[in-house]
């Protein structure tokens, strides 16, 4: 070692080098180049490649906008230099396949599959190289059959997560769950409806390598049986019988490593067996499964709503009424007085000019945005800026609501705030004609929203850790500015709800309730937007303090001497007060895939607001 001196690898760079790779930085400065260059058709090509893998960026997205605002581009020079075959051909399979296109679906499905191997082979041979372990400490020497050891299994599990590469979109952090079976599955059943029943059940055959006691396939299996006769010859794809065996003693392999060795592995399959995982490893597999067929009986138990705890509150509009699930309106949560109360908060606020000056909303250049938070409102009322009562009504009614979403969508199962936003919309005069945009754009709450890819990927930056949210309209005196709900292709729309005084939405924050808000094209629309997590350490930690300034204020009023026209309380207030409770699809081969719906959570990440 002393006489050799380390020689960097000829065809392997450094973890930094290939992590600037993958997200795709080298784009970054080659759009900025070529627009130096006045090389614009080359300059929108790099810049729309580093954006489909760095859809956050923001500046990146200007660049973008200003692009298709020049005259000597051409619209075909928004392409992705680095999109990879196998998903190319997949989505465009999944479009076919949605149109009950079958014969084009199967070709496409078929061109991915064989795309996606040979990707997979690729990165497998990439695996192969010298030995790497940034964090291995120096005092570590291990004897030379460990470290050969060592080496090998951190090849073998190289190769096993190349699965997760191959199956993640560019632009995502998390994978495409049963990214190779979901091919067969599909496969299966457009050969099914476009009449080639052998293909049919060789799709049905290489599936069941995976999951071998899978029910609904089997079943498929015996038919398929059937209408070939019983002479047919059956076999699974040779290509995914070699893939399979091979996996699974590569399995066999790393995880009596595992147990034997002390190395650690995150399997990237859901269809693993098990039998070929560790005893000791296998009960927290367990736990994970029940963990997750728990948490899908929760939900249809929250189907049973509990009562509401208040009274005159009137339920308008259910899941059913509004064609989703986990969604529901509710009328007479504010009185009119209080709906006043709460507007005129805003514009003393306004007045004010501390923290809630308008400004461009982020989401479109045609309206202006107020926002306030539930502290700055009390601070606000510390400082005389607002009426003391006012800002408690804020309060008052950011509870109120709270109590009514939990009894129904959660009752038993505490909510803590996450964020409470008092937000106005206004419509910027004379910029209103010929308008297309939204006030807000489709999304969904607690997850990034891919429309083309049928998919809402929960990580950072989305709030992983919402649950539910909310809206509590105050006011109906503007054009536009509705509330919206589409299926995940954010176009088709399946219901909409209209903004007036004491109004409340409600629903789940998650993929299955993607929405937008309309333009608002005349007026100012104002709510308070409202979101709400089972996680405790997510809870809003501005709602403590403007608790405490509220019964700090409250004392003061109680003073001799206080602020008395400001710390008046009204009987409006009592609309707010709580009654005792009461006691008391496609066909079944496109059903939900077997596995672990595998939640992510950031490590950090602080409450904002919306935008």
């Amino acid at each position: 070692g002393r006489r050799l001196p380390p020689a960097p690898s000829a065809h392997r760079a450094s973890r930094a080098v290939r992590r600037d790779f993958e997200r795709r930085e080298p784009y970054n400065y080659l759009q900025v180049a070529f627009f130096q260059l006045k090389k614009l058709d080359q300059a929108v090509s790099a810049a729309h490649t580093f954006f489909v893998a760095n859809p956050q960026h923001l500046q990146m997205r200007e660049d973008i906008e200003k692009y298709r605002r020049m005259s000597g581009v051409k619209s075909d020079s928004f392409r992705d230099l680095e999109a990879t075959p196998h998903w190319e051909a997949y989505e465009s399979g999944l479009q076919h396949y949605d149109a009950d296109e079958y014969l084009q679906a199967a070709a496409r499905l078929e061109e991915s599959l064989s795309e996606a191997l040979s990707a997979l082979e690729e990165c497998r041979a990439l695996c192969e190289g010298p030995w790497e372990d940034e964090d291995e400490e120096e005092e570590m020497q291990p004897g030379l059959y460990e470290a050969i050891a060592a080496h090998y299994i951190q090849v073998l599990k190289c190769r096993q997560q190349c699965v997760l590469e191959i199956a993640t979109k560019p632009g995502r952090i998390s994978a495409t769950e049963d990214f190779i079976p979901s091919h067969l599955d599909l496969l299966q059943f457009a050969y099914s409806q476009a009449g080639n029943q052998t293909l049919a059940a060789e799709c049905t055959a290489s599936y069941l390598l995976f999951y071998p006691t899978d029910e609904p396939m089997l079943e498929k299996m015996e038919q398929y049986h059937t209408e070939l006769g019983e002479d047919a010859a059956v076999t699974a794809r040779q290509n995914i019988q070699h893939y399979v065996q091979r996996s699974l003693m590569e399995k066999k392999l790393i995880y009596y490593a595992v147990e034997h060795l002390g190395e650690t592995f995150n399997d990237p399959d859901l269809w693993t067996p098990d039998e070929l995982i560790p005893e000791n490893l296998r009960e927290k597999y367990r736990e994970d499964q029940e963990k997750q067929k728990q948490e899908a009986l929760d939900v249809e138990e929250r189907e049973k709503r509990g009562p509401l705890p208040f009274e005159g509150i009137a339920v308008t509009m259910d899941s059913q009424q509004m064609n989703g699930t986990q969604r529901v309106v509710f009328d007479r949560v504010l009185t009119e007085s209080e709906c006043k109360d709460l507007l005129r908060l805003t514009k003393a606020a306004g007045e004010a000019g501390d923290g809630y000056r308008a400004r461009r909303s982020p989401h479109t250049p045609h309206e202006r945005f107020e926002g306030l938070t539930v502290l700055k409102a009390m601070q606000l009322a510390q400082n005389g800026d607002v009426e003391w009562r006012d800002a408690k009504l804020l309060l008052q009614a950011s509870e109120k609501s709270r109590r009514i979403i939990e009894s129904y969508f959660t009752p038993g199962k505490k909510l803590h705030f996450s964020f409470t936003h008092l937000v106005c919309r206004t419509a910027v005069d004379g910029e209103q004609e010929g308008r297309m945009d939204l006030s807000h754009p489709v999304h969904a709450d607690n997850c990034l929203l891919d429309p083309e890819g049928q998919e809402c990927w929960k990580e950072p930056p989305a709030y992983v850790y919402r649950d539910y949210s909310g809206i509590l309209y105050l006011n109906d005196d503007f054009q536009g500015g509705g509330l919206f709900f589409t299926e995940m292709d954010s176009v088709a729309v399946t219901a909409e709800v209209r903004p007036k005084c004491g109004r409340l939405v409600a629903f789940s924050s998650g993929k299955e309730n993607p929405h937008g808000v309309w333009a608002v094209s005349r007026g100012r629309r104002c709510a308070i937007a409202l979101w709400y997590t089972h996680s405790q350490e997510h809870a809003e930690q501005e709602r403590v303090k403007a608790k405490e300034l509220m019964e700090q204020g409250t004392v003061e009023q109680d003073q001799p001497g206080g602020d008395k026209r400001q710390g008046t309380a009204r009987s409006s207030r009592s609309s707010s007060e709580p009654r005792a409770p009461s006691r008391g699809t496609k066909p079944a081969d496109q059903r939900q895939k077997p596995g672990l719906d595998r939640k992510q959570h950031p490590e950090v990440l602080r409450a904002r607001d919306e935008f």
